[in-house]
C-alpha cells in the first residue's frame, strides 16, 4: 500500500512524486512511456538550461531524480482506477493501491471522430465498463480500441455480456485478445439507433448490431481514469480536460490531477507548477487522515 500513486512520469507527475517522498510519504510513479515529451527535439525555455536538452533526455533525468530520493518507479500501463476503502490502479502488469493519487498522464485525447458517438453518450455509448457493464447483461457489446486498455475493458465485459466484439477503427490490434472475442479490423462510419444505441456502421456499408459501445482507444488517459470513480472531466477545445481547484484537487477526495490533462497552457513550467501543488497537497491530505487515524 502507497501514500500516494503518481500516474504518468513527465514533469507533472515526476515533479509531484518529488514533493511527496520529501513530504515523508511512501510514494511511486506508474508511467507507460515518455508520452509528448519524447517529440521534443530541443527544449531550451525552462529555467535553468544552459543548453537544449532533448525531451528523452528531460523525461530520463526527471526520473532518476524522483529514483533517487526515493520514489518507486513502474514502467507500466494504467487501464482502469477504482475506490472503496482505498485507490486501486489496475494496470498492464498488476494492480497498485494507494490512499491518494495524482493524474498526471498528459493532454487527454480528444473525443475519436466517429458520427453520432456524442448523441450516443448515456444512451449506449459508454468509457468505463466497470461502470456500466451490469447494463448490457447478456447483450451484444463492442470495445472500441485495440491495445491493452481495450483488452481490459473486454475482460470486465465477457462475464457478463452475451457478446463482446472489438472495433479497432481500421487499426491493427496491438493487445493478444480472448479467442471467443471477435475483432473487426475496418474503419467505422457511424453509430445508428432509435434513441439508443443499436448498431455500428463501417465505411464498406456493412454493419453489425450492438447495444454498448465502450470507447478504449489509445492508452487510458487522465480524464477516462477520472470518469470510472466519477470525478467531473469536461471538454475545453478538442481536449478532454479533468476539473480541479487551485490545490489540484478533482472532485473525487484524495484524486488530485496536474499538468496538460488540466487544460490551460502545455508548457513544461505549467506541469511543474501543478505537479508541485499537487504533490503538496497530497501531502497535506495524508498527513490530515493520519491525524485523523489516531485521534
Amino acid at each position: 500500500m502507497y501514500d500516494v500513486l503518481i500516474i504518468g512520469g513527465g514533469p507533472a507527475g515526476v515533479t509531484a512524486a518529488v514533493y511527496c517522498v520529501r513530504g515523508g510519504l511512501k510514494a511511486a510513479v506508474v508511467y507507460k512511456d515518455a508520452g509528448a515529451l519524447a517529440k521534443a527535439e530541443k527544449i531550451e525555455n525552462y529555467y535553468g538550461f544552459e543548453r537544449p536538452l532533448t525531451g528523452a533526455e528531460l523525461f530520463n533525468a526527471g526520473l532518476a531524480q524522483a529514483r533517487r530520493i526515493g520514489a518507486e518507479i513502474f514502467c507500466d500501463e494504467a487501464v482502469g482506477l477504482a475506490l472503496e476503502e482505498h485507490f486501486t490502479v489496475f494496470a498492464a502488469g498488476g494492480s497498485y493501491d494507494a490512499e491518494a493519487v495524482i493524474l498526471a498522464t498528459g493532454s487527454v485525447r480528444a473525443v475519436p471522430k466517429i458520427r453520432n458517438l456524442a448523441a450516443f453518450e448515456n444512451a449506449g455509448v459508454s468509457y468505463c465498463a466497470v461502470c456500466d457493464a451490469f447494463f448490457y447483461r447478456k447483450k451484444i457489446t463492442a470495445v472500441l480500441g485495440g491495445g491493452e486498455y481495450a483488452l481490459a475493458e473486454v475482460r470486465e465485459l465477457l462475464p457478463v455480456a452475451g457478446k463482446v466484439v472489438v472495433l479497432t477503427d481500421g487499426k491493427n490490434p496491438e493487445a493478444a485478445f480472448p479467442s471467443e472475442v471477435e475483432v473487426i479490423v475496418k474503419k467505422i462510419d457511424s453509430l445508428t439507433g432509435d434513441g439508443n444505441l443499436s448498431g455500428v456502421t463501417f465505411a464498406d456499408g456493412q454493419s453489425i448490431s450492438v447495444s454498448g459501445l465502450f470507447v478504449a482507444l489509445g492508452s487510458a488517459g487522465s480524464g477516462d481514469l477520472a470518469k470510472k470513480i466519477g470525478a467531473v472531466t469536461e471538454v475545453s477545445g478538442n481536449d478532454a480536460v479533468v476539473k480541479t481547484d487551485s490545490k489540484m484537487q478533482t472532485s473525487v477526495p484524495g484524486l488530485f490531477a496536474a499538468g496538460d490533462c488540466t487544460g490551460g497552457l502545455k508548457q513544461i513550467a505549467k506541469a511543474v507548477h501543478e505537479g508541485a501543488v499537487a504533490g503538496m497537497s497530497a501531502v497535506s491530505c495524508i498527513r490530515r487522515a493520519s491525524a485523523k487515524g489516531g485521534a
